[in-house]
């Protein structure tokens, strides 16, 4: 049994972290569903700048579309959402037989919006409504102002992946905004049932101490992270409030672990996989660890609810001068401020490539 299928049958869902036309039309998604036990995909601005930046595949798209598009952020939507819609179709017999827990694809917001509150959560309806597939999170971070986004999609019945969470706080803070949207709909009498993850990113934690590290602690400050999130998440399905919410129908917001692929050249290529391992999660990965895990990894046993030695660790960092809870508020700036960057460079290279001469034109 491969490692991959282990992890299934566990308990925990694994996503790919990857989309690309090529992967739709190659059939190399429907084999990874197949194979691999991939039950869902995650997206972002820095993935879709790589695969239109490196592939010609969406060429001929990009320059038929442009001028009905009415400029490059419509028309990376159009593209996007052609490629998420068809990913959205090969997984909905998967979110059909899980009754929606399972089989999503995810889209985000412009992270230039990520300050506006307002203006997001009118881009998240829009995205939704287009899609028109039941089976596509919407990603909003969960950033201060993305809080009330958040909160007020659920409400609206939006189904939300949170991303650019760091730290059990952040988490705490993602959950409690998707309960209040829960908790309105409920007062309203609407239907409770609006699904969500919460993605905390997990390898930018060491590669933002490496060299750094305690001794013996190399590559263990992730992890012990996302352990400290795990014992969280757990203590707060089994809260009163949460309780009460799931007794009247309401169905839990995963815990996502993101960020996936090994940084370090020292640590094992399926790092972050097999410690991760849990029931009631997601694991969303790029396919290089994908493959790297489905061809060595090993499961060894799930992560324990209380967060194992996650504690140990953070003391040992802490005692080294790392002070946690700042560097998890920075991580989370700069990954506002990485998305932006793909965000303007996936532009730039869209409107680039409108305007260039198709091959062979003029010959």
């Amino acid at each position: 049994m491969k490692a991959t299928e282990q992890l299934h049958r566990m308990g925990q869902s694994l996503w790919l972290d990857n989309i690309t036309r090529g992967l739709i039309s190659s059939g190399t998604l429907e084999r990874y569903i197949r194979e691999l036990s991939v039950t869902g995909l995650t997206s972002n601005p820095s993935i879709f700048d790589h695969a239109i930046r490196n592939t010609a595949s969406y060429d001929e798209a990009i320059r038929g579309k442009i001028q009905a598009a009415q400029g490059a952020e419509k028309l990376f939507f159009d593209l996007a959402l052609d490629d998420l819609t068809k990913a959205a179709d090969l997984f909905r017999p998967i979110h059909d037989a899980t009754n929606g827990a399972d089989g999503w694809v995810s889209l985000e917001v412009s992270p230039l919006l990520a300050d506006e509150p307002v203006k997001t959560l009118e881009a998240a309806r829009r995205l939704f409504a287009a899609a028109d597939r039941p089976n596509l999170f919407i990603k909003i971070p969960g950033t201060p102002p993305g809080l009330s986004a958040i909160e007020n999609a659920i409400f609206a019945g939006i189904p939300i992946n949170v991303t650019l969470l760091f730290s059990r706080d952040q988490y705490l803070k993602a959950a409690g905004a998707y309960m209040r949207g829960i908790e309105r709909r409920i007062e309203a009498g609407l239907n409770p049932v609006v699904r969500s993850v919460a993605s905390l990113f997990v390898s930018r934690w060491d590669k933002a101490v490496a060299g750094k590290e305690p001794d013996g602690l190399a590559n263990r400050l992730g992890i012990a992270v996302a352990g400290q999130t795990y014992a969280a998440y757990r203590d707060l399905l089994a809260s009163p409030r949460w309780t009460q919410l799931a007794s009247q129908g309401a169905c839990a917001q995963r815990l996502l672990w993101a960020s996936t692929g090994t940084k370090s050249p020292k640590a094992s290529d399926t790092l972050y996989i097999g410690a991760l391992a849990a029931p009631d999660t997601v694991n969303t990965m790029p396919d290089a660890t994908l493959l790297a895990f489905a061809d060595h990894g090993q499961v060894a046993s799930a992560l324990p609810v209380d967060g194992g030695d996650c504690e140990t660790v953070l003391d040992g960092f802490a005692r080294e001068g790392i002070d946690a809870g700042k560097l998890a508020e920075q991580l989370q700036r700069e990954g506002a401020e990485a998305f932006v960057e793909s965000w303007n460079d996936l532009l730039l290279c869209i409107e680039s490539k409108a305007h260039a001469p198709r091959a062979g034109a003029g010959t």
